[in-house]
């Protein structure tokens, strides 16, 4: 017969799980957001939605949302993508947990970021909680330790977003990573600045354009 096991306070798992309430302790949201890159005459050119809700409303972000019940954070991130841009079939690379606790006025929310490169001729149609979508071209340079994110619409010229950031390499056992930091961000909505950063260096492996 198999030995009943007990924790120290003397419960079996179904006592403690019977005893268990979840809603006394705090829980963030989760949410998915996705970095749709590709190259035209040499440039690389990112996929932005426009907001068409609160909060950050009329700024532009990475196309994304909130985890459902019974997904995976993974396919959150298809779905996510397909409702608010119509883009679908496309293989997405994780990227990176983004946790900072102040980056959604809406709580505590995480995102789990992905990134992924799509053909020039790419067909995509704003939908969902997305009011528009347009590419826009990428550069980031550094300066003296910082970097500057500038993108611009490329259909309209005069819509530039831009963000400075600090990056501060860190070493582990795996290899360095990256903490970044905004010290300023116009136009771009969250943190989403931060993720793009991180993204289009790995993408670039690292040579800043």
């Amino acid at each position: 017969m198999e030995r009943e096991v007990r924790d120290k306070n003397g419960l079996t798992l179904d006592e403690y799980l019977a005893g268990y309430k979840a809603g006394n302790y705090p829980r963030p949201s989760v949410t998915a957001d996705i970095m749709v890159f590709s190259q035209k005459e040499g440039r690389w050119r990112l996929l932005l939605i426009r907001r068409g809700g609160h909060p950050f409303l009329g700024c532009y972000a990475l196309p994304g949302g909130f985890a459902e019940p019974g997904e995976t954070v993974d396919q959150s991130a298809r779905r996510e993508l397909q409702e608010e841009t119509h883009v679908e079939g496309l293989a997405l690379a994780p990227v990176g947990f983004f946790s900072d606790p102040d980056r959604d006025p809406r709580g505590w929310t995480m995102t789990n970021a992905y990134l992924t490169v799509a053909p020039p001729d790419l067909a995509y149609r704003a939908d969902d909680d997305a009011a528009d979508a347009a590419w826009f071209t990428v550069e980031a340079r550094e300066e003296e330790g910082r970097y500057r994110l500038t993108l611009t619409d490329e259909a309209d010229s005069s819509c530039v977003l831009s963000a400075l950031l600090a990056v501060k390499i860190c070493p582990t056992v795996l290899g360095e990573v990256r903490d970044i930091r905004i010290a300023e961000s116009d136009g771009i909505a969250f943190d989403h600045a931060k993720i793009i950063l991180e993204g289009f260096l790995r993408l670039t492996r690292d040579k800043v354009r």
